[in-house]
C-alpha cells in the first residue's frame, strides 16, 4: 500500500475535477446539498453486544435541471460532492481524461490562452493577472498599459503547466516560461505587440473606456502610499544583506520602485522567482532580466536550447530559491492574489531571511516550528505521539520536498500477521519491533490520518514502512526501508520519515564527506540515495550554504578568549534538590532565556526566551549540552552555564532586535542559557521496564502464566480485569491445554478491543496447526472484579495481572479498578476475599509491581515505607510507575497480604516474580504469587451447590460448535 499518493498518482492529474466540470457547464444551475448520514457499524466482531459508534459520514445530492443524483457515503463533506459531481459526469457521459495533451496541442493552447488574457473580458475578471493589467494602465508614457512578460508567467498556473507539456525542462529552467509566452504573443499580430529586446507584451488596440470603468470601479480606495520592507541581497557574497524600504504610491506600479531599487529603467526588465515557503506566499526574487531570450527561439518547439544567462550567478538567494538567480537581486512578499483587486504586502525583515535559511536544513524547520532556535533539536527516535512536540517528522519531510521543487514522498505502508512478526522476531536476523503489546490495542485511536488504510489496520498485525522520493521528473532520488516493525501504522511512517531526515541532517551539514563515510551514514539511517540525481536536485541548491555563516564577520569566527572551554561550561545550579530528577524517557518542562554575553558578562543581549518548553529526555529533542545539564537538576532548580556560539544564522534567526545582535557578533562573545526545571512526568511504565528488560515484562509475565497452564494441564481460565485482552490473545500464540477461556473487566472500551482481538485470532484465523485451534469457546463481561458470578466459578486456573495504561485518563473514573494495584487497598483485599472464597479457582496468579524495585526503573531515591503514613503518600505519588497506581507494595507488604488470603481461604501461596533475581537486590521488577487451594472431600460438592449469582453482562461470546451471532 502506499500513502502519501503514487508516483503516478502525483504526477498525473486531471487539470480539472468533477465538481469544477459539472461548474464549468451549469454554473449556479448545479446545486450540492450534504447531509450527514448514519450507518450499520460494521465491528468486524459478531456477536459483540456493546453499541459501536461509527465515524460520521456525509453524502451528497446533487440537483441539475435534468436529474439528481445522490453520492455514498464519505469521511468528508468535499469527496462527497466530488462524488456526486462524478456520478453526474457519467450519467452525462462525460469522461475525465488524465492524459495530457501533445506539445502540438499544448503550444495551440498556449496560443489561445494568451489572447483570452489579453480579452476584454479577462480584465475584469478576479485574477492576480488582471489586478497587473489594471495597474499596467496607470504606467504613464510608453509604458502605458505595457505588461511585463515575468508577470504573466508567475500568476497564471495554466500557462506554466502548458509550457512544462511543451518542454519539460521548464521545470528546471522556469525562466524558459518567459520565451514561450512572448513567442505566443508573437503569433498574435492581430492582438499584442511585443517590444523588441524586452519581456513586455501590450495590446495592439487599447481597452474600450466601459470596460476599463467597470475593471476600476471592482478596486477599493487605496492609501495615498503603501510602504513595505523588504531585503536586498548583492551578487557579491563580501557584501553584506541589507534592508530596503519600497514606496509604492497610489498611482505607481510597484514593479517599477523595485526596478528603481535594482538599477534597472522599469519593471519590463525586472524577472521574478517563483514563491519562497508556501505556495500561498507572495514573496519572491526580484531581479534584472538577461538581455536576449533564454531559449534559441529559432530552433522548433521541442528541441529548442537554453541559452546561458550571461550574468553572475546569486548564490545567496538562489540557494533559498532553488532556482538560478542572477545579479543583484530583492527578497520581498508583495504582489496582488486571488483574495481580492488590492495589493497584498508583508514585511520580509533581516530576522524573516535568516529563518529562510534556516527551513533549508530539516532540522531548522523542526526549530522553527518549535520556535526555539537555540534549544531545540530534530529528535532522533520517534516515541509516541502524544510525547512528540512541534511538527512530525512527515510534515518536515513533505515540507522539505515542497522547498526543493520535489514530488510528494512516497510512503509504501506493509501489514504483518502477528504470526509473521513473531516468527520474525525470533529469527537470528530479527527487525526491531517498537511498542508494547498493551499499547497495540490503542491503535485505532491515534491512526486517524486519512492516510491510513483500514484494509491494512487488521489486529495483531505490525507495520513497516518505505519511504521513496522523487524528483519532478519522476527520477527516484532516494529510498528508506527501515527494517523495523510497529505496533501502529502512523508511528512505522513517522519514523520512517524521521530516519529520512536524520540523514539528510547529517548529509547536508557535511556535504564534503568521503565516499566511505558517505556510504556507512547511509547503512546505519537504512537510506539507499542515487547520488547524482540527488546532488542535481538538493545538494547543488545548498552547495552555497555554508556562505551565510559569519558573512557579517567578514567568513571569520569570533575569537573567544577563553570565554568559553568546551561545550557547557561554568555551570552553576542552584536550588534545594527535590529528589524529583529527570530519566531517560521522561516528559521535562522548563523554563529558559538564551542571552548573547560578552567577555566578562559586560554586556548581555537577549536572544531568546520560553516560559514552558517540554520535551522528552533522552531523545535528542534538545542540543547535548542543555539536556546534559538539564539531566543533573531536580524540580524547582535552576542553573546557568554557557556555550560556543553555533553557526550566525541560528543566532540571527533567533534575535529579538538584529542591530544589537549583529552589533555583539562583532566582539567575542558566547552564549547564556538561563533554566528552571519546572516539571518532571515519569515516562509510562512500559517504555520504563522496555529500556531494561529483554523480553519486556508483559512478555514475560505470559510466559510464566503458560508455564503454569502446562505443568497443571490447566482446561480453563478466567482472566480478572482483562483490560483490552493482552494477556488471553498472547495465550492463543502459545500450544496449551487450554479449551475455555473468559475474560472480566469494568470497562467497555477495552472489553470491545479485546472481543475484536479475540475474535480475529479465534475466527478468523483458520490455520488448522495454529496454537489456538484447541480452544473451544470464550466469553467476554462487563462487571467488576470486587462481585461475584456463579458462572466463573471452579475454573482451572485465574489470573490478575498487571496492565499497562497508555492513557489512563482517557477511561471513566470506575473504569480504572481493572488489578490491583489500580484498585485502593481495601478493595484489593476484598477481590482477594472474593475470589478465594466464592470464585475458587484452583489456582490463582497475581502480579504486581516491586515498589522496591522503581529506584531501579527511575533511577531515583527509594523512599521510606517508615516515614509518617501522610508523608508516605506524599513522597510516593510520584515514584509510582503509572500515574493511575492507588499504591504499589513492597515484597514485605505483598507477601503479608498473600499469605493472609491463603491462610483464611485454605490455599497455599508461593511467590515468584519476573525480571530480576529472588536472591538480587530489590528482587523481581513483577512479584507474583501464585495462590493453589488446598482440596477437602467436600469441595467439589460445594462448587455443584453453589447458588447462582449472574452480576456480570455478557459482552461477547464465542464457541467453536455454534456459528456466530450477526450483529
Amino acid at each position: 500500500m502506499e500513502t502519501g499518493g503514487s508516483l503516478v498518482q502525483a504526477i498525473r492529474k486531471p487539470t480539472l475535477t468533477p465538481k469544477a466540470i459539472i461548474h464549468q457547464k451549469f454554473g449556479s444551475k448545479a446545486y450540492y446539498t450534504v447531509e450527514e448520514v448514519e450507518e450499520p457499524t460494521q465491528n468486524g466482531c459478531p456477536g459483540l453486544a456493546i453499541l459501536q459508534k461509527g465515524p460520521c459520514l456525509y453524502r451528497c445530492s446533487l440537483d441539475l435541471p435534468d436529474f439528481t443524483v445522490v453520492s455514498g457515503s464519505f469521511k468528508k463533506k468535499k469527496d462527497a460532492e466530488q462524488s456526486a459531481a462524478q456520478i453526474a459526469l457519467e450519467k452525462l457521459g462525460i469522461n475525465l481524461s488524465v492524459d495530457s495533451p501533445t506539445a502540438e496541442q499544448a503550444w495551440r493552447e498556449l496560443i489561445a490562452r494568451v489572447k483570452y488574457i489579453f480579452s476584454n473580458e479577462f480584465l475584469s475578471a478576479l485574477h492576480p493577472l488582471s489586478s497587473h493589467f489594471k495597474a499596467a494602465l496607470r504606467r504613464v508614457g510608453d509604458l502605458n498599459a505595457s505588461v511585463p512578460a515575468s508577470v504573466i508567467a508567475i500568476c497564471d498556473g495554466k500557462l506554466n503547466n502548458l509550457c512544462k507539456i511543451i518542454n519539460p525542462t521548464v521545470e528546471s529552467h522556469p525562466l524558459l516560461v518567459l520565451s514561450y509566452i512572448m513567442r505566443a504573443a508573437a503569433g498574435l499580430p492581430e492582438l499584442v505587440v511585443g517590444a523588441e529586446g524586452h519581456f513586455s507584451i501590450w495590446r495592439k488596440d487599447p481597452y474600450p473606456p466601459n470596460v476599463i470603468e467597470s475593471s476600476i470601479s471592482q478596486q477599493s480606495d487605496v492609501a495615498e502610499s503603501i510602504t513595505t520592507m523588504a531585503i536586498y541581497i548583492p551578487c557579491s557574497p563580501e557584501k553584506a544583506v541589507e534592508p530596503v524600504i519600497i514606496n509604492i504610491s497610489s498611482t505607481g506600479y510597484y514593479l517599477d520602485v523595485i526596478a528603481q531599487i535594482l538599477g534597472l529603467s522599469d519593471a519590463n526588465m525586472v524577472l521574478i522567482s517563483r514563491t519562497i515557503g508556501k505556495a500561498s506566499s507572495e514573496t519572491r526574487f526580484y531581479f534584472a532580466a538577461p538581455k536576449s531570450y533564454p531559449l534559441d527561439m529559432s530552433s522548433d518547439l521541442l528541441n529548442a536550447k537554453v541559452v546561458p544567462f550571461g550574468g553572475p550567478l546569486n548564490a545567496r538567494a538562489s540557494s533559498l530559491c532553488g532556482q538560478d538567480i542572477y545579479g543583484d537581486s530583492i527578497l520581498a512578499s508583495i504582489g496582488y492574489t486571488w483574495k481580492g483587486q488590492d495589493i497584498f504586502h508583508e514585511d520580509v525583515t533581516l530576522q524573516s531571511y535568516y529563518r529562510m535559511l534556516i527551513s533549508k536544513i530539516p532540522s531548522g524547520v523542526y526549530k522553527l516550528s518549535r520556535e526555539a532556535i537555540l534549544a531545540a533539536e530534530l529528535p532522533l527516535t520517534f516515541t509516541t505521539k502524544t510525547n512528540w512536540k512541534g511538527s512530525f517528522p512527515r510534515e518536515i519531510l513533505s515540507s522539505f520536498c515542497r522547498q526543493y521543487r520535489l514530488l510528494e514522498p512516497v510512503f509504501c505502508v506493509s501489514s504483518i500477521p502477528l504470526k509473521v512478526s513473531l516468527e520474525l522476531s525470533r529469527s537470528n536476523n530479527k527487525p526491531e519491533v517498537s511498542e508494547s503489546a498493551e499499547q497495540e490495542r490503542e491503535y485505532a485511536n491515534e491512526n486517524e490520518s486519512a492516510d491510513v488504510d483500514p484494509k491494512l489496520v487488521v489486529s495483531g498485525s505490525s507495520f513497516t514502512c518505505e519511504v521513496k522520493i522523487y524528483s519532478k521528473c519522476q527520477d527516484l532520488i532516494l529510498e528508506c526501508a527501515p527494517n523495523v516493525l510497529y505496533k501502529k501504522q502512523n508511528d512505522a511512517v513517522q519514523s520512517a520519515s524521521l530516519k529520512v531526515l536524520s540523514w539528510l541532517n547529517v548529509y547536508l551539514k557535511d556535504m564534503d564527506m568521503s565516499l566511505e563515510k558517505e556510504k556507512q551514514v547511509a547503512n546505519v539511517f537504512d537510506i539507499k540515495f542515487y547520488r547524482q540525481i540527488f546532488f542535481k536536485e538538493v545538494v547543488k541548491c545548498l552547495s552555497v550554504c555554508n556562505c551565510q555563516h559569519n558573512e557579517t564577520l567578514g567568513g571569520k569566527e569570533p575569537e573567544l578568549n577563553g570565554v568559553v572551554e568546551n561545550d557547557a561550561s561554568y555551570i552553576n545550579i542552584e536550588g534545594t534538590d527535590s529528589g524529583l530528577c529527570p530519566s531517560n524517557g521522561s516528559l521535562l518542562c522548563v523554563c529558559y532565556s538564551v542571552s548573547l554575553v560578552t567577555k566578562g558578562e559586560l554586556q548581555k543581549e537577549l536572544l531568546e526566551s520560553i516560559e514552558e518548553f517540554e520535551f522528552e529526555m533522552g531523545t535528542g529533542a534538545v542540543i547535548p549540552c542543555l539536556e546534559a545539564v538539564v539531566s543533573q537538576m531536580s524540580v524547582g532548580q535552576s542553573a546557568c552555564f554557557y556555550t560556543e556560539l553555533p553557526p550566525e544564522d541560528l543566532v540571527l534567526a533567533a534575535a529579538k532586535d538584529l542591530a544589537n545582535a549583529l552589533a555583539f557578533l562583532t566582539s567575542p562573545c558566547c552564549l547564556e542559557y538561563s533554566i528552571i526545571l519546572l516539571q518532571v512526568t515519569e515516562p509510562p511504565e512500559d517504555r520504563m521496564e522496555q529500556a531494561l528488560f529483554n523480553p519486556p515484562l508483559s512478555k514475560q509475565r505470559v510466559e510464566y502464566a503458560v508455564q503454569h497452564i502446562q505443568e497443571f494441564c490447566a482446561t480453563s481460565l478466567v482472566d480478572f480485569g482483562c483490560g483490552s485482552g493482552s494477556l488471553l490473545e498472547s495465550l492463543l500464540e502459545y500450544p496449551t491445554s487450554l479449551e475455555t477461556i473468559a475474560g472480566v473487566d469494568i470497562s467497555q472500551k477495552s472489553l470491545s478491543r479485546a472481543a475484536k482481538v479475540l475474535h480475529s485470532k479465534l475466527v478468523m484465523k483458520s490455520d488448522f496447526d495454529a496454537p489456538c485451534r484447541s480452544i473451544k469457546s470464550a466469553i467476554l463481561f462487563d462487571g467488576s472484579i470486587t462481585d461475584f458470578d456463579s458462572r466463573l466459578c471452579g475454573f482451572d486456573l485465574a489470573t490478575c495481572l498487571e496492565v499497562f495504561r497508555t492513557n489512563p485518563f482517557s477511561e471513566p473514573l470506575h473504569a480504572k479498578t481493572l488489578v490491583i494495584e489500580h484498585m485502593e487497598e481495601e478493595q484489593a483485599s476484598l477481590f482477594g476475599d472474593i475470589v478465594l472464597s466464592s470464585f475458587r479457582p484452583r489456582i490463582l496468579i497475581v502480579s504486581t509491581p516491586n515498589y522496591e524495585y522503581n529506584v531501579v526503573l527511575q533511577k531515583s531515591n527509594l523512599t521510606s515505607h517508615e516515614d509518617d503514613p501522610e508523608e508516605k503518600i506524599q513522597s510516593q505519588s510520584c515514584k509510582f510507575r503509572n500515574h493511575d497506581h492507588k499504591f504499589e507494595w513492597t515484597r514485605e507488604q505483598f507477601q503479608h497480604w498473600a499469605s493472609e488470603l491463603a491462610v483464611r481461604h485454605m490455599y497455599r501461596v508461593e511467590f515468584s516474580g519476573v525480571g530480576g533475581a529472588v536472591d538480587l537486590e530489590p528482587g523481581f521488577a513483577s512479584q507474583i504469587a501464585v495462590f493453589r487451594r488446598v482440596f477437602l472431600p467436600e469441595d467439589d460438592d460445594g462448587l455443584k451447590d453453589e447458588d447462582s449469582v449472574c452480576q456480570y453482562k455478557v459482552i461477547w461470546e464465542w464457541n467453536r460448535s455454534k456459528p456466530p451471532l450477526t450483529n
